[in-house]
């Protein structure tokens, strides 16, 4: 299986689990390195992958989602200057400890993770998707999983509904409906979360359920009347939405083959001049030690 880690929902979990007076010697701080990267080794200590891409976020305000719709996580405040210098510290350390990783100005890391998950599962391999966002559930298919690492849970393909209102191919049906505020994605305005899950159950995504629109009164649902109006009112937001929340599996990554995301030995001189710049201990070090000696490396 191919694990494919969400990096920045982990920094930004750490940024705010982690001190910050945890600082470097010159007083900078890196509380949101240190906390990566106690999960990263953590993660590479406990599931032991073969192969494993690291996807970090770059296209704040550029991607191509913002061409579509301008508005697009406009409610975000961009990451503080105290924050914004470990991203580029974290993805050092990724690839310090021998992990492939990759960034875009025009994709997010959702779509690198899509492209990557496409890719490696036609070349027969299951992906393990190591996030907390529920949009990713939609890249599910057969054998693999969502692995909310920083919860404890692991959600395979047919558990998905049950923990997130849709089937994963029918998430971007389900966001096109119900919106989603965390990105400033627009929804049908009155329907929510029970009344999207019971659309879904009855049609298979936005298309049959519009092609259906005059039986939706019919539904076993609370203001199944209203509902048709709504959706008919809001046709356009909702197709929007669903756009919107796609996860594209067509980035360029140039990622010929599997050997691509095959973990590397850690780079013992570059963790060391890093993890010393950054004034971390031994902790670290002998963690990232285990890594490069726990494990039969080619």
């Amino acid at each position: 299986m191919v694990h494919l880690i969400d990096a920045s929902v982990y920094i930004f979990r750490a940024w705010f689990s982690v001190s910050d007076r945890v600082t470097d010697p010159a007083g900078r701080p890196v509380n949101a390195v240190l906390g990566f990267a106690r999960f990263l080794t953590g993660l590479l200590s406990e599931a032991r992958p073969e192969y494993v891409a690291v996807a970090f976020d770059e296209s704040l305000t550029s991607s191509f989602r913002n061409e579509l719709y301008p508005p697009y996580k406009a409610n975000r405040e961009l990451p503080p200057p105290e924050l914004e210098h470990q991203f580029a510290l974290c993805r050092e350390f990724a690839e310090a400890v021998g992990l492939a990783c990759f960034s875009s100005d025009r994709y997010e890391a959702d779509d690198i993770i899509g492209t990557l998950a496409a890719q490696m599962r036609a070349r027969g391999l299951a992906c393990v998707v190591v996030t907390r966002d529920k949009d990713l559930s939609q890249v599910l298919q057969g054998p693999d999983i969502f692995w909310d690492y920083a919860g404890g849970r692991r959600i395979g393909y047919r558990e998905a509904s049950q923990v997130f209102g849709a089937r994963p191919e029918q998430m971007p049906d389900y966001l096109g409906l119900v919106g989603d505020s965390v990105d400033n994605i627009p929804g049908v305005p009155g329907v929510g979360a029970k009344s999207a899950a019971a659309l879904l159950d009855e049609y298979a995504d936005l298309d049959e359920i519009y092609a259906s629109l005059d039986q939706v009164p019919t539904l076993a649902v609370r203001g199944a009347a209203r509902l048709r109006e709504r959706l008919a009112t809001h046709r356009d937001v909702a197709y929007l939405a669903r756009t919107l929340a796609t996860v594209a599996t067509d980035v360029p990554l140039g990622v010929e083959d599997e050997g691509a995301l095959r973990r590397k030995r850690p780079d013992a001189e570059r963790v060391e001049a890093l993890l010393g710049d950054l004034g971390f201990g031994r902790r670290l070090r002998s963690a990232v030690d285990e890594l490069a000696h726990g494990q039969v490396w080619e």
